[in-house]
């Protein structure tokens, strides 16, 4: 038999890994500059959020949000250079509103990937880039840090950042963890629970 001081540490340390597992999931806002973080010339945005392969994940932008490649018509969200685009009051342009402040640009290819100049993108440890945009829902291809890129050919003129919202989905051992926590809680309050109703009957 395990003797009551053994199962109570047992079940001490099933919380204490349970409440640990869901400390993992990520849900934070991370900054993308147009210039520092360059698919070419720059670095990855650092996001502290790791991902291993299959891992489930979201992340979502702005579609107002703006960050610019270079001299007028070169302003986009985190779609990218896809089409006319026209300044509004209070947009990260300062244009007056009605001006052609971003068009279609047409697609930069680089490490094999295709895509509109200005696209958020993302890589994973040593994986391979992947169009994210203004909203990505998906797994990951491959285990690491996720890192986010502003996606184009020169970087010396890029301007302003978008602000992406990442949220990591635990993964099914660490939903594990988590269950077994709350077990060990629901066992302690009822194991307090008989001793109250026995003290009571004494």
């Amino acid at each position: 038999m395990i003797n009551l001081k053994f199962k109570r540490a047992l079940i001490a340390c099933a919380i204490v890994a349970g409440l640990a597992g869901a400390s993992t999931t990520s849900a934070q806002a991370v900054v993308v500059d147009a210039f520092t973080n360059s698919s070419t010339g720059g670095t990855g945005s650092s996001t502290g959020v790791f991902l291993t392969s299959g891992q489930n994940f979201t992340v979502t932008v702005d579609p107002n949000d703006l960050w610019n490649a270079g001299a007028l018509p070169r302003w986009s969200n985190a779609d990218g250079l896809t089409g006319p685009r026209y300044a509004v009051s209070g947009d990260e342009s300062s244009q007056t509103t009605g001006t052609l402040i971003g068009q279609d640009f047409g697609l930069w290819d680089q490490a094999g990937l295709s895509l509109p100049y200005g696209t958020l993108v993302g890589k994973i440890g040593a994986g391979l880039f992947f169009e994210i945009g203004t909203s990505f829902v998906g797994a990951a291809n491959a285990s690491g840090e996720l890192k986010l890129y502003y996606w184009d050919s020169v970087s010396s003129d890029n301007t302003q950042f978008v602000t992406a919202s990442i949220s990591a989905v635990p993964e099914p051992s660490t939903w594990a963890m988590m269950i077994l926590g709350f077990a060990g809680v629901g066992y302690l309050a009822y194991r307090r629970r008989d001793q109250a109703i026995a003290l009571r009957q004494t």
